[in-house]
């Protein structure tokens, strides 16, 4: 197409666009041109230039994207040049559910385990600061009522601000906006609620934080509110999952046996109110031993891809057990602040961006079916 939809394509640029076709992203499986991503295409003294806008953040990837379209226009007869500019441009999916978006937030990601201990917290603040450095804009919300760890592993503490003396200003730090009750409670008082009281403390910090830029700001929504979610499946998930709009969830394990038990009963918690689950996070999948190399299977082996190919959810990715993941979410400041580009950093953003890219791939609206997600064993 060219940058005027009205004007007719040329032979060349016919030609061009059939070429794009050829060209499947990685992350989604479908190419830009069917998929719409695909703005501008025009050709013009032999120089071809490709604008598209893709529904998932991934800057860290436009350049060998740009290479993948330069190789497939270079065999268009006619086309001596290309010139390729990216841009992000992310939809509100609707919940499943039916529930009108949270004000100031596009979409809602649940990040949960069955069981504790898995590292499901260091994980979703991980996740939430990969796709801020992938471009997105980026909320966090704390919903671990009794235990809450987000102040400490973002570095934040204090009061946060109430302009309106009803509404509260989620805090920022390292590119994210975050909410916790542990920033509105004394951080050594144990927060000793009946399950009502938990619940409501939750619904007041999810719908009474101003998620987003304020209209003075420009009034830019979330592209994503990523919500830790508290161990179990107990009142707070099902607070969640039915009054909240869940736009999908990811469920973090370990290898174990014993946490794998537990994943699978928070698969069927979310099958159970029609929130599709994006993927499965195998945490502490193995040990490199920092003197030898030896690597070591601590907590079990292929324990996440086990349970990927029983429920037919995909596997997001398998992290190591690394001393400097806990050292540097301690030191609030997670490994995506600390080491964004080393290793692990590289890591957190692949399971971003897949996590992203399978979100994106979900209906605007849920006019017909509710999608789940199957958690029988396959024949």
């Amino acid at each position: 197409m060219n940058s005027t939809p009205s004007t007719p394509l040329t032979a060349t640029e016919s030609a061009a666009q059939d070429a794009l076709r050829a060209v499947l992203d990685p992350l989604t499986g479908q190419d830009w041109v069917s998929g719409r991503q695909l703005k501008s295409l025009r050709v013009s003294d032999g120089v071809a230039t490709v604008q598209i806008a893709l529904g998932y953040p991934s800057r860290s990837r436009w350049t060998a994207y740009s290479q993948l379209i330069e190789q497939a226009l270079s065999q268009v007869p006619g086309i001596k040049q290309v010139q390729v500019t990216w841009d992000t441009q992310i939809q509100t999916h609707a919940a499943p559910r039916g529930q009108a978006p949270l004000p100031g937030v596009k979409n809602l990601i649940a990040v949960a385990s069955g069981k504790g201990g898995v590292g499901k917290s260091t994980t979703a603040v991980n996740l939430a600061l990969a796709l801020a450095a992938e471009g997105a804009r980026v909320g966090l919300l704390d919903a671990d009522i009794y235990g809450p760890s987000q102040p400490l592993m973002l570095g934040l503490s204090g009061k946060p601000d109430s302009p309106d003396g009803k509404t509260i200003t989620p805090p920022i730090n390292h590119g994210i906006q975050m909410m916790s009750i542990g920033l509105l409670i004394d951080d050594k008082a144990p927060t000793i609620w009946r399950g009502p009281m938990a619940t409501q403390a939750l619904e007041q910090l999810l719908r009474l934080s101003n998620w987003g830029q304020t209209k003075d700001e420009g009034g830019q929504p979330l592209d994503y509110l990523i919500v830790d979610m508290p161990p179990g499946t107990g009142d707070i998930h099902l607070t969640l999952s039915q009054r909240a709009p869940l736009t999908a969830a990811v469920v973090v394990t370990t290898p174990q046996d014993i946490a794998l038990l537990d994943a699978r009963k928070g698969l069927h918690m979310f099958e159970k109110v029609s929130v599709p689950v994006l993927g499965v996070i195998e945490n502490m999948a193995v040990y490199h031993c920092p003197n030898c190399g030896h690597e070591a299977h601590i907590f079990g082996e292929d324990g996440g891809k086990r349970l990927a190919e029983e429920t037919g959810v995909p596997v997001l990715g398998s992290m190591p057990l690394d001393l400097n993941i806990r050292l540097q979410a301690d030191s609030g400041k997670p490994t995506m602040v600390s080491e964004p580009d080393g290793k692990v950093g590289q890591m957190y953003r692949g399971m971003a961006q897949r996590l992203a890219a399978g979100l994106s791939k979900l209906p605007k609206d849920y006019s017909g079916k509710m999608p789940g997600v199957s958690v029988q064993p396959k024949a």
